[in-house]
């Protein structure tokens, strides 16, 4: 016998001194705690055991097991420094595994017994006798009804050979062929006649024994026809029941399980043994149990949100209550799983937004054009798509180079990832730093928890759209710069670099060439910027385009006004190519769509006198004469474009009373971009 202390007298080490004493090869010969009143102590004491508050008192190198029950780590370390290594040390997290096993054990054998014990009284209770034999032909079981029909005792019968028992017994045959019998017409020995029903017994494939159950054929033929009754209906019901793809449960009277099918354990992911004889509310993990609610009140319920199972599956339950002769025998339920309907939404939700983020929403089919300027600006897009290098946008405002970068990203290799779009003179220099770059954590006052991923990190692996690049900072360009040569970015208040791996399409309208001379625009930054500058023709420079941008301006307009208007007259096209469109086909998008608001409900064309006065058009003059020729200014293109552009600011102060908000809101651009124009044109 094995010799054992416990150290620690509390709740643990009294429950662990209990257990202890029940086993047989294990003699507890001394219980230490500091608290001499501890109940460990007295507990021992009852039993005449030594007690003490010292584990050292005791000589360790007669003692096999200690039981370290404190739960203190400095006394598992003293134990361990001090006792031999023969002695076992029982740690408390293992005394309690070990408590808690043998505690499982003594509940299993106590299930077992009851199990065994209410097995044999249903044995003993039904009217059918049952004989079983093993796999050698020794009965195993052998019920009252059997000992009634045979006349022969079971303390007789059990253990010994069938033959020795029922001579005329066809278990021997069944155990060899392996195959059921049903309905067979037996005479016993003493000579009653009986219908029994045969079948082979398997575990794991193998046949381990053979069962029969019998019973007198007078009895049997009184029930013959309402037994195929029941056999057909039962049948056909748990064909019914197993086949729905909903899950159901039905409970008894009493709201314990009687039935599940597999659909049910497919949505809980209860196996039956966890719900059959249990409560109605086994697979509750959030509700109350629509089964004792219809038991109780004897109506039936539909449409009962739950949570069931350990997964907590979101269900809809209908439950209805199961009358027999007028008397509540149980209920049966229905159940629909909907928590994959609401994931799917969730994720549907969750890729909307980031789909209208991070998506790149337009293809090369979608420009609009066969002039050949366009048609040049078309072909150096999709050749620049199929390249890594940075792309450089050129076109005055509204000329499409959104557009342009839409597609040129969905015809790349990257068009499987993230497009992000940013105005670079939409945002203060403080806060597109920060949108672009991200930050760390309290890098600034109001930055978030745990920091927050920039849009180029966001764009990793994609394309990141850069507009009004002229307008950026000093500062904010030199930031750019970094990016483009290593690849790289570092967070606000954060010093470790970011690999990035993103593809920069750049546009402006500002002359950059200029704004290197004047010192507003970085000579390397532009460089690394106009690898592959592609020029935008402004809407002037291909009327031949306008007519079929206008039918399709129109078609998009249909469906953002609910109208349907198909086509534009010649004499309206006519009109519109004698204007000078300083918006391009931003500014034609305006008038049309100002032009099919004032139309009837039910005009289908656009003709000459729809069409708004062009002259009025973001109150800017163009620079046609009366003939409708341009007027002749001295000086190259740019020039001309120059003064063009200061007499429409100019123009449009003055009609916004000197509001510079308002000036700048109705010529489309930003206020930051204003300011920059004004001082370059020297406009007060």
């Amino acid at each position: 016998m094995k010799r054992a202390i416990i150290i620690g007298a509390g709740q643990g080490g009294t429950a662990l001194f209990q257990m202890l004493m029940d086993i047989e090869h294990i003699e507890v010969v001394a219980m230490f705690d500091i608290q001499t009143s501890a109940p460990g102590i007295i507990e021992a004491k009852k039993h005449h055991i030594l007690t003490g508050t010292d584990w050292k008192e005791i000589c360790h190198k007669q003692i096999d097991y200690v039981f370290e029950a404190t739960g203190k780590p400095s006394v598992l370390l003293e134990l361990r420094k001090t006792l031999d290594s023969k002695t076992m040390i029982v740690p408390s997290q293992l005394a309690r595994l070990f408590y808690s096993l043998i505690q499982d054990k003594d509940q299993l054998i106590q299930r077992l017994n009851e199990q065994m014990s209410i097995q044999e009284t249903i044995l003993n209770s039904t009217h059918d006798g049952m004989i079983a034999i093993d796999s050698y032909g020794h009965v195993l079981i052998f019920n009252k009804a059997a000992e009634r029909i045979s006349g022969t005792n079971a303390s007789v019968a059990i253990g010994r050979p069938i033959k020795d028992v029922l001579k005329s017994s066809g278990l021997p045959r069944v155990m060899r062929t392996q195959e059921a019998e049903h309905h067979r017409k037996q005479q016993l020995e003493n000579g009653t006649n009986v219908i029994t029903t045969r079948v082979p017994m398997f575990e794991e494939g193998r046949c381990i024994g053979a069962l029969a159950v019998f019973k007198d054929i007078t009895d049997l033929v009184e029930m013959s026809d309402q037994v195929t009754n029941l056999k057909s209906i039962q049948t056909m019901l748990e064909a019914i029941i197993h086949s729905s793809d909903d899950a159901i449960s039905v409970v008894d009277e009493k709201g314990i399980g009687l039935m599940i099918n597999p659909a049910y354990t497919r949505l809980t992911g209860l196996q039956p043994e966890y719900v059959i004889g249990h409560p109605a509310t086994a697979d509750i993990s959030e509700g109350e149990s629509m089964h004792l609610q219809v038991l109780e009140t004897g109506k039936a319920v539909r449409g009962v949100t739950l949570k069931v199972g350990p997964n907590n599956k979101d269900v809809i339950v209908n439950v209805a209550p199961i009358i027999v002769d007028g008397a509540k025998r149980g209920s049966v339920g229905v159940i629909h799983d909907v928590s994959e309907l609401k994931a799917l939404h969730t994720q549907l939700e969750k890729a909307k937004k980031r789909i209208q983020t991070l998506e790149a929403k337009y293809s090369f089919n979608e420009i609009v054009g066969t002039s050949n300027e366009m048609k040049v600006a078309i072909g150096q897009a999709k050749l620049a798509a199929s390249t890594p290098a940075t792309i450089l946008l050129r076109g005055e405002s509204g000329t499409g180079k959104e557009l342009f970068a839409h597609a040129i990203h969905n015809e790349s290799k990257r068009s499987h990832h993230s497009f992000v779009r940013v105005n670079c003179a939409a945002l203060s220099e403080q806060l597109l730093e920060s949108e672009l770059f991200g930050y760390e954590e309290g890098a600034f006052s109001g930055a978030k928890r745990g920091g927050k991923r920039g849009l180029f990190e966001e764009a990793d692996n994609g394309s990141i759209f850069l507009d009004e690049i002229g307008e950026l900072s000093s500062s904010m360009q030199a930031k750019l710069l970094r990016v483009l040569q290593e690849q790289e970015i570092v967070r606000v208040g954060g010093t470790k670099p970011i690999s990035i791996d993103v593809r920069i399409i750049a546009a402006t309208n500002v002359n950059l060439e200029k704004a290197i001379v004047e010192n507003r625009f970085r000579e390397d930054l532009y460089y690394r910027l106009d690898k592959f500058p592609i020029y935008i023709p402004p809407l002037r420079e291909r009327m031949n385009d306008l007519e079929q941008l206008a039918v399709h301006l129109l078609m998009k307009l249909n469906r953002d006004y609910g109208r349907y208007v198909q086509s534009i007259s010649k004499e309206a096209i006519n009109n519109l190519t004698t204007y000078h469109w300083p918006g391009n086909v931003r500014e034609l998008e305006n008038v049309l769509a100002r032009t099919m608001i004032y139309m009837e409900p039910s005009s289908q064309c656009v003709e000459r006198h729809h069409l708004p006065p062009l002259h009025h058009v973001n109150a800017a003059p163009n620079f046609l004469n009366q003939s409708n020729q341009l007027i002749e200014v001295d000086g190259d293109l740019q020039q001309v474009v120059n003064e063009y552009e200061k007499t429409v600011i100019i123009q449009t102060l003055d009609k916004c009373q000197g509001n510079r908000t308002k000036a700048a809101k109705v010529l489309g651009i930003s206020l930051r971009s204003l300011y920059y124009k004004m001082e370059k044109y020297n406009i007060a």
